[in-house]
This record gives C-alpha cells, structure tokens and sequence, in this order.
C-alpha cells in the first residue's frame, strides 16, 4: 500500500484520489484549506502548495506527487510559476514521481489532429504558462533530478467539470431554454471524461513506461457542440436543444465584465474549428479505453441536475 500525494481537489484531484482510495493506496491530498472527498483513506491536509518545504514534507515517503491544481483562470501567468516550481522541488527532494495534469492550451491553433508529438506553440498567455511548466519538468526529468510525467485531455464532461458544455451548453439544454454558445456549432470537438483523466494520470505516474513524457488521455471520438448537446437531450428527456452560435463582438464586450470571459478570448480559437485529440499512444501503451460519451454524458447531466437551482430573485 503505496503513499499518494495529490494537490488540488478540483474535480480531477477528487477523482484521482477516489480512484487510488478505492485501490486500497493511502491518499494524502493537500489543498489550501483541508478539503476534499471524505474517504477513510484519504488523508486531507490544509497547506499553501507554493511552499516548497511543505509540500516536500508532505511527500516524503511518497510513490508519487500528482500536480491536480488548478489556479484562477485569470491568475495563471501570477499563480502557476510559483506553484509549479515548489511542486518540482518537492519532487526532487522526495524522489516521488511528478504526475501533472496538463492541458492543449500549449499546442496553440491546429489544422490536425493533436498527437504527442504536436509541436508546442502556444499563441496564449495560458498556454506559454503551461508550455513553460513541462518545459521546466521534462528538463529535469532528462538531468536525472526526477521522474516526471503530464498528461493531456481536451476539454471535460464528467461531474464539477468546468468545461463550455457543462457552464453554457447543457444547463441551457436540460431547461428547454436557447444556448447562446462562442463556438462554430458543428465543428468536430473533443470531449475528455474526468474519470479517465484519473485512470490516466495514475497510469502514467506509476508505471515507468510513463516517466518522461506527456500522454494524452483517452478520450471519445470528437464530436460537435450540436451533436454533443441532442445526445444529451436524448439522453436526459429533455426538448430538442436550441443552439445559437454567439457572435465574437458578444464575447469580447462580456470580457469587460467578467474575469473568465475575458480569459477565454485567447484560447477562442479552439472553438471555431475542429479541434480532435488523438489518445492512440496512451490506449495501447496503458489499456485504457475512452469512457463511451453516452455514458460521460449521463454522468455529466446528473451531476448539473443535482446541482442547487439558483435563487430566485423575490
């Protein structure tokens, strides 16, 4: 029974540390005030993670340390440097394994699909960040300093994932009401499970086969915003979905408003035209097969429908 470091209990930090507490492995999960899943086997610990002595004594001992953070959006370029370079430095120090989960943001626009082996060119401020953050890793890894890892999924269906479907597209859908929607409708899009971000970042981090570069996780045949939300009304019993494509000029007056609107204008580019992740090398490689999308779609749509409903106003 192997000792797990996760930061973060965001919905993949929380799906990872389920995953390895239902295995029977020892879970310690550090996140600023102590929260997380309630498990008997998972330890929770209220740290700053950017404390790098910290956060080495809480990996001491430890088979692996999973980078599950994730920062304000609008605070990457600010939150992320430091808080990577402790996680780093915790993993050489402690020797345990470096599992980050990782993003396309680095990739930049595409006119294919997106293997490994993509070139990084970020064209974002977010996506240098992230870029940069395996740069630094994957240069230490090859110096001997540690055994590092990343792994890559597109944006997440799947409970708590803050993702275009979850936050616009499907609430919309599951109440009969039009889905105003920044993204070409019908464009080929894929869509990764959470859970399987889990199966693949512990995959990843506990065997050697792994260490030392990035994979991308499992994830469904793409499929467009359209195609996405009538398998989900389907599914759900809920009217046909009403879509209307957002106009750019909408977004960017939002981004005067609204801190992740504004985030989101540089990254627009990954909605208005495919944009396909190829998990091949990680499927023959781990044996990890892609959860069916009718099934992330069930999950997805249960978790919103037993969300609070929003006040309302009196």
């Amino acid at each position: 029974m192997a000792l797990h470091v996760i930061v973060g209990a965001g919905p993949v930090g929380t799906a990872t540390a389920r995953l390895l507490a239902d295995r029977g492995e020892r879970v310690r999960l550090v996140t600023r005030r102590g929260g997380g899943p309630e498990h008997p086997a998972v330890e929770r610990i209220a740290a700053d993670a950017t404390d790098a002595d910290r956060l080495t004594a809480a990996a001491t001992g430890a088979a692996a340390l999973y980078n599950c953070a994730n920062p304000a959006y609008h605070r990457w370029a600010t939150d992320w440097p430091p808080l990577a370079a402790a996680l780093l430095t915790a993993a050489e120090r402690s020797g345990a394994v470096l599992a980050t989960v990782g993003n396309l943001y680095g990739y930049g626009p595409v006119d294919a699909p997106m293997t490994e082996a993509t070139p990084l060119r970020p064209s974002s401020v977010k996506g240098r960040v992230r870029a940069q953050m395996w740069a630094d890793a994957l240069a230490a890894h090859e110096a001997g300093r540690v055994r590092a890892t990343e792994v890559r999924g597109s944006d997440y269906l799947g409970a708590g994932a803050q993702s275009l479907p979850s936050m616009l597209v499907l609430p919309q859908v599951l109440a009969g009401r039009r889905a105003l929607v920044p993204a070409d409708l019908d464009a080929p899009h894929s869509w990764t499970y959470v859970p399987d971000v889990a199966r693949t970042l512990v995959a990843a981090a506990t065997d050697e086969r792994g260490w030392g570069r990035v994979w991308h996780v499992p994830t469904a045949p793409a499929v467009s915003i359209r195609g996405l939300a009538a398998r989900a009304a389907t599914l759900a019993g809920a009217p046909a979905p009403k879509l209307t494509r957002m106009p750019g000029q909408m977004l960017w007056l939002g981004g005067l408003f609204d801190a992740t609107a504004k985030e989101m204008r540089e990254i627009a580019y990954q909605f208005d035209r495919p944009f396909v992740l190829d998990s091949t090398a990680a499927v023959a490689t781990f044996g990890i097969d892609p959860t069916p999308l009718d099934d992330a779609l069930a999950d997805t749509v249960a978790a919103l429908r037993a969300q609070p409903a929003p006040a309302r106003a009196s």
